[in-house]
């Protein structure tokens, strides 16, 4: 064999390691809940097209939080700003993430708090290691 055709071989035969791995339900689930918390934070900064979107129910996700179900099934319930595009799009979305989280990997959740509070401010974002570790 000549190194040509091994060099060859040895490319082709490293092509499908190359291929990430499919999606997970969870990780489906947690990058379209951190999609969703970044157009409502990019929406509430935004200069409102509609004086509606101020009245639009906070949207900070946490899917580990039994509250979601609730929070997604009324935010895209919230009748303010009907036939705004963006906000229909986003509402697109929470519909999207609530049946993947109600209906296809509803096996996969693990709830690890019921805080409906925490829900309504944005996750604070750290920035290093907690108190007291260095």
């Amino acid at each position: 064999m000549t190194p040509r055709t091994s060099l060859l071989l040895l490319l082709l035969a490293g092509l499908p390691a190359a291929r990430p791995a499919p999606p997970t339900c969870y990780s489906r689930m947690l990058t379209l809940s951190r999609e969703i918390t970044g157009d409502f934070q990019s929406l509430q900064a935004a200069e409102p097209v509609e004086s509606c979107v101020r009245y639009l129910p906070g949207l900070y996700l946490d899917i580990h939080n039994y509250c979601v179900l609730a929070k997604l099934r009324d935010f895209v319930a919230s009748p303010q700003c009907w036939k705004v595009t963006q906000v229909d799009v986003l509402k697109d979305k929470v519909r999207k993430l609530y049946t993947i989280m109600n209906s296809f990997c509803r096996r996969d959740l693990v709830f690890l708090s019921d805080d409906c509070n925490a829900l309504e401010h944005p996750i604070p974002v750290t920035t290093g290691p907690p108190d007291g570790q260095s």
